[in-house]
């Protein structure tokens, strides 16, 4: 990207911000350092990604960096002023404008075919009720194994661990950056794996079993 157009997004983003910070959230678009920490764990095989507020692309074009077709993205922007340069800068994406909430309501995808959902979504300026409903949403489309990948200028996870738990997710944390505006972390929230109860079964008789011995034991020799 040239620097008049880096101004440019700038400015774009700015105004933006301006007019509803509460939704943008940012004063300036995402960096360079940010995007690549927010894609380094995709691969062209991960493909369709799902990216929540693009934006100006940041991290739209971090993900074609890695090597993700452009038709393998669908680009899901509320804000209206920045989806007709979504679409002149990606023409081969999807972009659609809507609510991220309303991901469950929307036959985007049939079955679970998406490998990566990507989230530039201001998360800490919104209820618990819009988190759990861009979560749940973004999971239904998501194949096992397929993670959301979130990013936030807060000290933890921005998504609270009660909705982790009503979910069945988890949240790690792979890394920060201080090379952003501001400084910002990056979560991957993914499903929990499965308890699997056989194991547990056996593994509790085997721990019962042993606890029990000593007394038969005893028992059988009169002690």
């Amino acid at each position: 990207m040239t620097a008049d157009a880096a101004f440019s997004d700038f400015l774009h983003f700015f105004r933006s911000w301006i007019s509803n910070p509460l939704r943008v959230a940012a004063v300036a678009p995402s960096g360079d350092s940010l995007a690549r920490l927010m894609t380094q764990e995709i691969a062209p095989l991960d493909g369709p990604v799902i990216e929540l507020g693009p934006g100006t692309g940041v991290f739209t074009r971090a993900l074609l960096a890695r090597g993700v077709a452009q038709s393998d993205l669908t680009l899901i922007e509320y804000g209206p002023e920045f989806v007709p340069g979504l679409q002149r800068r990606f023409p081969e994406a999807r972009v659609l404008q809507m609510d991220a909430a309303k991901l469950a309501h929307e036959d985007i995808f049939e079955g679970e075919p998406v490998g990566a959902v990507i989230s530039g979504l201001p998360l800490l300026s919104m209820s618990p009720r819009k988190i759990t409903s861009i979560l749940g949403g973004a999971f239904t489309y998501i194949r096992p194994g397929g993670s959301f990948y979130q990013f936030t200028y807060g000290p933890r996870c921005p998504v609270p661990r009660p909705i982790l738990d009503r979910l069945g997710l988890k949240a790690v944390h792979i890394g920060h950056t201080v090379r952003n505006l501001p400084p910002a972390a990056v979560y991957r929230i993914s499903r929990r794996k499965p308890l699997d109860l056989t194991r547990e079964r056996s593994k509790y008789r085997a721990e019962a079993e042993a606890e029990a011995s000593p007394i038969q034991n005893a028992d059988e020799t009169g002690g």
